[in-house]
């Protein structure tokens, strides 16, 4: 007899519902993915070794977050549960917890992570230090790293690791681009995201401890009665991880709230207004770590105002954080407009007088680069200027310059170039890290700061890669002497795979990719090229803005003569502001390193270079094979393919087709418009592009209309 019509189909349901494939990753888990070991022989090795989770003392919250992790972590890589216990009865192997105050440790948030017979000890000083050992031992694992001699020690070489959000009460983000703010603050303090907990988790894996909640440019609004019970909602799902919540605040919140006439830093009644604000603050959030404030700088208000400096206006904020161990970072991001200056120079100009003046807890954030977050700077003058005051270092690890989220860039090269770079402050080996550190100057406080590039999009920062930023800046944060390689192999290795051959090649990729963008957008250190106010797609050809110097002609200064801005004693003279050893090596066009070539120099067209080519035809060389290495980007991402979720390399794929898009893009709009003044052919083997400039800039006031 056979079987009915309504059974045949009851089958065909249910064998296609069982033969749908798994579902494919979202990239919501960033590093923190957990999935089963697939080398057998590995888990096994790793599930004989731990069978329990030990800790003796009183759980705290950080602890508790520690544990839960570890259990988490070791159910989902090893297939099996993990049980706490809270003394060690078993004869096989244990993870055991322990506060100890071993001299190994040079911090209170270290860790030392060794064998002691059976048993794997993350041994610290402090329940966070034990919260960054349980996440290090699971990146062990997860890297698929031995743990029969273990004997890790590790503590941070920087005080504050902080992200730094630029979000809006409205929801938005200032220079996002990976959907709306993760903080859903018209929902707060009632309902808590759970995402708001991955978020701790993440940042705490990698040592990250501190957070900024909202954008530098900011609103009076965060202060009032209305916002504070939304940030302490926040701050209490952070502290278990160890971070600690700091608000940026507008200077001028006496008066917007206060109803003061006033926000001169040195009147009594605003004094006041600020120390009972922190009070305030304070008694909602008790580790509150303190303000960050952008003052006088893009039309925000400050001390200047008032007849003031920098020192007077953070040293108001310092006093009333004070009692509470509080500190205030004042930015160092400001300049003034000048058509005849070097905005160069304007950050130094302002605070190298004020060095020594700025109070115990006053610490002053100064960005990587002289101009702002570009895709190649020189470190800042200010490092190693300023012996007597905290210095922060301000990375960005949104792509506000570096192609938003449809451009491939990884930055710990970046990241890098900056701190290895030797500031010479106090002798050869003075590098910017160590200015960052302390170490030079003997810094009470130190810290170092990164904007963040995380937002509502489902695997957090747009570009599924970019999350690799988010992690690298992290990891150096934490220890800057880490090779970009190394934090790109143990990212890959946690996030897409563990196969050998892909480990190298998308490791290769991740590490080239900066130097690619920097060709086919501003080679031989060009500058300030992007688009207006979006900052995106190339406008070399920009002449007028509000500013002289949010246009690009002020940058490159591109005539028949040559290109580039001479910040030599014959120009701007900005080159003094460095100590006389770096001098020695930007100051002759003869020995200039490439990449900083036209950073300070006016080079003419047919210059020879150290390359053996002339300048344009190198210029051309560099926006060609720009270009090009995108080509190759993709080629190498297809190789990968079977080794990668379906899911993740479609949306790469898709990115990457767009970025070699947008650099061709670059390319044809730099060279057709520098030719115009070089008058000189695009060089063999190379074709002139299809377009004309007149249909480039077409494309870019298109940009300009969003």
């Amino acid at each position: 007899m056979g079987i009915s019509r309504s059974l045949q189909l009851l089958f065909l349901l249910l064998f296609s519902f069982f033969a749908l494939p798994v579902k494919a990753d979202d990239g919501y888990r960033l590093w923190l993915k957990y999935d089963l070991l697939k080398d057998e022989q590995l888990r096994k090795t790793y599930a004989s070794t731990i069978s329990s989770i030990v800790y003796e003392g009183e759980k705290s919250p950080v602890i508790q977050s520690a544990t839960e992790e570890l259990q988490l972590g070791l159910k989902g890589l090893l297939g099996k549960e993990i049980s706490l216990k809270h003394t060690n009865t078993t004869n096989l192997g244990s993870i055991i917890l322990k506060k100890d105050n071993t001299e190994k440790l040079t911090n209170d948030e270290g860790y030392h992570i060794y064998r002691q017979g059976k048993n794997i000890i993350v041994s610290a000083k402090t329940d966070n230090g034990i919260l960054y050992g349980s996440f290090a031992l699971l990146r062990n694992i997860q890297t698929g790293q031995s743990l029969a001699k273990t004997d890790i020690t590790s503590s941070p070489k920087i005080q504050y690791r902080m992200l730094n959000h630029w979000d809006n009460p409205n929801g938005t983000i200032e220079r996002g681009y990976a959907g709306a703010s993760l903080w859903k603050w018209f929902e707060l303090p009632e309902r808590l995201d759970p995402r708001y907990k991955d978020y701790a988790r993440a940042n705490a894996s990698i040592g990250i401890n501190c957070t900024v909640v909202n954008n530098v440019n900011a609103s009076a609004r965060f202060l009032t009665t209305e916002y504070l019970p939304k940030v302490q909602a926040l701050a209490n799902v952070f502290r278990p991880y160890g971070i600690r919540v700091f608000m940026s605040v507008n200077f001028a919140a006496p008066k917007i709230l206060g109803g003061l006439s006033t926000s001169d830093p040195l009147d009594p009644k605003v004094r006041q207004w600020w120390i009972d604000k922190t009070k305030e603050i304070y008694a909602a959030i008790p580790d509150f770590g303190g303000f960050l404030v952008k003052a006088n700088s893009e039309g925000e208000p400050g001390p200047q105002d008032y007849g003031r400096n920098h020192a007077d206006g953070a040293n108001m904020l310092a006093e009333a954080l004070a009692p509470f161990q509080g500190t205030v970072i004042w930015r160092a991001f400001v300049y003034k407009a000048d058509a005849n200056g070097d905005r160069f120079k304007a950050a130094y100009e302002e605070f190298k007088p004020l060095d020594g003046q700025f109070k115990s807890n006053a610490i002053v954030q100064v960005k990587n680069g002289p101009i702002d977050f570009q895709p190649r700077e020189p470190f800042s003058p200010l490092f190693g200027a300023m012996p007597k005051t905290p210095l922060v270092m301000e990375f960005q690890i949104t792509q506000e310059y570096l192609g938003f989220s449809t451009n491939l860039v990884y930055l710990a090269p970046l990241f890098k170039e900056c701190l290895d770079a030797d500031t010479y402050a106090n002798g050869a080996g003075s590098t910017v890290s160590k200015i960052v550190d302390g170490s030079i100057n003997h810094y009470q406080k130190t810290a170092i700061a990164g904007v963040a590039n995380t937002g509502s999009d489902r695997n957090w920062t747009g570009h599924f890669m970019s999350q690799a930023n988010w992690y690298a800046f992290g990891r150096l944060a934490w220890d800057y002497t880490l090779s970009s390689e190394l934090i790109a192999d143990e990212w890959i290795k946690m996030t897409l795979t563990k196969d050998a051959v892909p480990v190298k090649i998308i490791t290769n990729l991740l590490t080239g990719s900066r130097e690619n963008y920097v060709n086919f957008t501003t080679p031989l250190g060009l500058h300030h090229l992007m688009g207006q106010g979006l900052h995106f797609g190339p406008h070399p050809w920009l002449e007028k803005s509000a500013r002289p110097d949010w246009t690009a002609t002020y940058y490159h200064r591109a005539d028949a003569n040559g290109i580039g801005f001479d910040r030599t004693k014959s120009g701007s003279n900005a080159l003094a502001q460095y100590s006389p050893e770096v001098q020695k090596q930007w100051e002759n066009p003869e020995t200039c390193p490439l990449p900083y070539l036209l950073w300070f120099h006016h080079v003419a067209w047919n210059k020879k270079l150290s390359s053996g080519r002339i300048l344009w035809d190198e210029l051309c060389y560099r926006y060609y094979s720009g270009a090009e290495s995108v080509q190759k980007m993709q080629n190498d991402w297809k190789s990968v393919k079977t080794s990668i979720d379906p899911e993740i390399f479609e949306d790469v794929s898709g990115r990457l087709l767009a970025q070699q898009r947008e650099a061709i893009w670059w390319r044809d709009a730099c060279v057709l418009y520098f030719q115009e003044f070089s008058k000189l052919p695009i060089p063999a083997p190379y074709q002139k592009p299809e377009r004309t400039l007149t249909e480039v800039k077409k494309i870019t006031d298109v940009y300009q209309l969003r």
